[in-house]
């Protein structure tokens, strides 16, 4: 399926997956919901500091599952590093979506001429963990019990992919 640069007739369906997120899942630590306004600023900032967003849509256009990469931590040594979200719409997990939204986040990374790509995944997340694996990430630490979400602690798995080989 084709992956596209995101456009604002996206949003509000990134904020639908990213909404079903927060309320279902652990990959999105927030419990609080948010909207319209919020992605509209987070899709602004993302493209004002070169920073791509993914989506990957139906043949009737339909936005299925979204990526992007951002700055991993604000100090100008970090700045070939980044942390990277991948999220696909709850009705179609399953379907290969995510691999290939990676795959195109990394292409990306690699073109921007970054080194290393980070994810931070709960570490219950067996299905995150594994779709890392598959494209190459690789475990590089762990902390337990660092969030609580659903009233119970959650443990932190960091995984990272060197782009440049």
């Amino acid at each position: 399926m084709p992956i596209y640069d995101a456009t604002h007739a996206d949003l509000p369906a990134i904020l639908a997956i990213y909404n079903e997120a927060v309320e279902a899942t652990t990959a999105i630590w927030n419990e609080t919901q948010v909207d319209l306004a919020n992605r509209q600023a987070w899709l602004a900032e993302r493209t004002a500091a070169g920073f791509p967003v993914l989506v990957s849509r139906s043949d009737a256009g339909e936005v299925l599952g979204y990526a992007s990469y951002g700055t991993w931590r604000a100090i100008e040594g970090f700045r070939h590093t980044v942390e990277h979200s991948v999220y696909v719409r709850s009705d179609q997990r399953g379907q290969g979506l995510g691999p290939q939204l990676m795959h195109a986040l990394i292409e990306r990374a690699k073109q921007a001429g970054l080194h290393v790509m980070v994810a931070a995944i709960e570490s219950g997340n067996s299905a995150s963990i594994r779709l890392h694996q598959r494209a190459g990430f690789v475990t590089t630490g762990q902390m337990p019990q660092v969030g609580r979400k659903f009233g119970r602690w959650l443990d932190l798995t960091f995984m990272q992919l060197m782009l440049e080989q």
